[in-house]
């Protein structure tokens, strides 16, 4: 039998973070793998791609640099878009919000991202789909709940695309599966391709002990915290160390949580989950947030860089006192509101920018692989796979695929956008 090659493009989210967008091609068949978005004045979008060219797409989990962009596809096209259950639940939350912000500036409205829910198609993991000639199979990523790897085959050719992932467990997830087989090629995330993060134990008991300590001497705390994923793990880490101070959950993360509680299966533990999300009190409202401090507690609330969100309104309450603390629990970006408020110590308080008087640390609760984990996935690669790194930024791709070429003996590339391999 003859090998027709299958070709790759690279749309987006090489050699950057944000806007991730891949499409593999066989003789017969088309399909799009994530299509996001980079948040910013203006939103940038992946390169174009034709609809009718695209025989489906293909989701790996629901935040926005890879889901952003996909209600595109359903302006005037029906195509089937495969995610798990929970991950399509969470993207319409989220994608909602996005046109809710970001208005007349998109090139979609409510009603494609109407027509995108009745055109998706549930996946669960390991249920094996066909489209054309392509076969695929979602594998646990372990980067927030819902989350998958995309293992696709055809032509004999097996291919791996990891979207975002992490091989660590933590106290939400599992870890990302990793028994892939023999690949021809892996397309690779290289978000911390230059950093690894501290021992995730070690992490939790810091976190928790600085929490108590403020709490116990009258302050109360601020967790800026991502809505789908990061919050409900900082509630289950407090749940977990039987933290018995009142906990507060606001904003984006209520209607996560409710979502979640319905498909507790993507979780580690479902039982820690339930107890942390039905432990803590969620906030009802502009009255009930005002008063939501009165005790010393721990406030779990978006947006985690500070960029709007009920964080902004309680740092503006809690940053003017020094027995607050207000607790970074993600990577924050350039420019953005937390990165000035860990760089300079500063925030914008009652529309003026203000020294914080609140404790301020960092903890790097990451929901991606470090770069030794990184390394050990590609050492443990079966086969003679290519790898192509995508995602990172300030040179982390192309740091990776020298690492991989230089020790591993693989071929690697850190492609740029627009750029087409065949395998």
């Amino acid at each position: 039998m003859i090998k027709i090659p299958i070709e790759i493009t690279f749309l987006g989210g090489t050699r950057e973070v944000g806007r991730m967008g891949i499409a593999v091609k066989t003789e017969k068949t088309q399909l799009l793998l994530d299509y996001g978005v980079m948040m910013g004045k203006p939103t940038k979008f992946p390169l174009h791609i034709a609809p009718n060219d695209v025989d489906g797409l293909i989701l790996t989990h629901c935040h926005l640099d890879h889901s952003g962009a996909l209600p595109i596809f359903y302006i005037q096209d029906e195509k089937p878009l495969y995610a798990t259950r929970l991950t399509l639940e969470l993207t319409q939350i989220l994608i909602k919000d996005f046109i809710h912000l970001s208005g007349y500036y998109l090139p979609f409205e409510y009603l494609e991202l109407r027509s995108m829910m009745q055109n998706s198609l549930p996946t669960g993991y390991h249920e094996k789909k066909i489209v054309g000639d392509i076969t695929f199979q979602f594998l646990d990523a372990g980067h927030i709940p819902g989350s998958c790897q995309i293992l696709l085959e055809a032509e004999g050719k097996r291919i791996l695309f990891t979207g975002d992932f992490n091989t660590s467990k933590t106290r939400l997830l599992s870890s990302a599966d990793n028994k892939y087989g023999e690949l021809d090629a892996i397309i690779i995330e290289t978000t911390y391709a230059n950093d690894d993060h501290t021992d995730r134990m070690e992490l939790e008991k810091k976190f928790v002990a600085l929490i108590t300590e403020v709490v116990e001497n009258g302050g109360s705390v601020l967790i800026p915290a991502f809505s789908i994923g990061r919050s409900q793990e900082i509630a289950c880490i407090l749940a977990a160390y039987h933290f018995e101070y009142p906990i507060i959950i606001d904003g984006m993360a209520r209607a996560a949580n409710r979502i979640m509680m319905d498909h507790t299966e993507f979780m580690q533990d479902p039982r820690l989950f339930l107890d942390a999300v039905h432990g803590a009190r969620w906030i009802d409202g502009w009255r009930d947030r005002q008063t939501a401090d009165r005790k010393p507690s721990a406030i779990i609330s978006p947006a985690g860089m500070l960029q709007g969100g009920p964080a902004a309104f309680y740092i503006s309450k809690l940053g003017k006192k020094p027995k607050n603390a207000v607790l970074l629990v993600s990577y924050q970006i350039p420019g953005t509101p937390g990165h000035e408020l860990l760089e300079k110590g500063t925030c914008v308080i009652d529309g003026k920018s203000r020294d914080v008087k609140a404790r301020v640390e960092h903890f790097d609760f990451s929901s991606h692989c470090g770069a030794s984990q990184l390394r050990e996935v590609v050492k443990n690669l079966e086969g003679d796979p290519m790898v192509f790194s995508v995602h990172g930024a300030e040179g982390n791709c192309e740091r990776f695929a020298r690492w991989a070429k230089r020790e591993v003996g693989l071929k690697a590339v850190s492609p740029k956008a627009g750029d087409r391999f065949t395998i």
